[in-house]
């Protein structure tokens, strides 16, 4: 695997995910629709669960879609450029895009949780592995209807997965990932062992 890059190519994988990944799509998306500022709605995230609770599913689709673009994109991105083989660049600038989602510049580094963008960084890195970890999440979101609970489980095994596979690179960074979500969802998991964690399409 190619790791022989000069240290400025890393910088500069940084900094491209982390603009890339702090487009907050889920912000912009509800302003343009006139449903006004998600941040004041719900749970306050910008993610696509939580534009769910507008009511509007078309602009969490599409919220969700471009969330996890960011991640893909910033993954896709280096191996276009440097071969498929740039693993550890690759997911450094994915990584970065989920930072840069999750801690965005231009709303004071208060954004959102990072699923739908990690799971985007997953597919594009190693596409078994991603859809395996999306279908997790699927799975436990129609059975228990509690998105942050499938999202929890389903980055929780995501690095199990790439072990199974032989993708060790990706099983540190999905682990990685995977710690940063399960904090990011501090709160989430306080309501849940309190069972006061609303259900997927719960409005606002």
């Amino acid at each position: 695997m190619t790791t022989d890059f000069p240290l400025w190519f890393y910088g500069a994988g940084l900094i491209v995910g982390y603009f890339l990944g702090s487009i907050p799509f889920g912000l912009l998306l509800t302003r343009v629709a006139g449903v006004g500022d998600i941040r004041a709605l719900g749970s306050g995230n910008i993610g696509a669960t939580n534009v769910l609770r507008t009511g509007h599913k078309g602009l969490a689709f599409a919220t969700l879609i471009l969330d996890g673009g960011k991640g893909a994109i910033a993954v896709l991105l280096v191996k276009a450029f440097f071969g498929l083989e740039a693993v550890p660049l690759a997911l450094l600038t994915g990584a970065a895009a989920v930072l840069g989602h999750n801690f965005p510049v231009w709303l004071k580094f208060k954004g959102g949780k990072g699923v739908a963008t990690t799971f985007g960084l997953m597919i594009a890195a190693a596409p078994v592995v991603g859809i395996m970890a999306c279908l997790t999440w699927f799975a436990v979101a129609v059975i228990f209807r509690i998105s942050s609970l499938a999202a929890l489980v389903a980055l929780a095994l995501a690095p199990v997965y790439a072990v199974m596979m032989g993708r060790f690179h990706e099983a540190i960074a999905f682990a990685a990932l995977g710690v940063l979500g399960w904090v990011r969802h501090a709160a989430n998991l306080r309501r849940l062992l309190k069972g006061e964690e609303p259900r997927i399409g719960a409005k606002s």
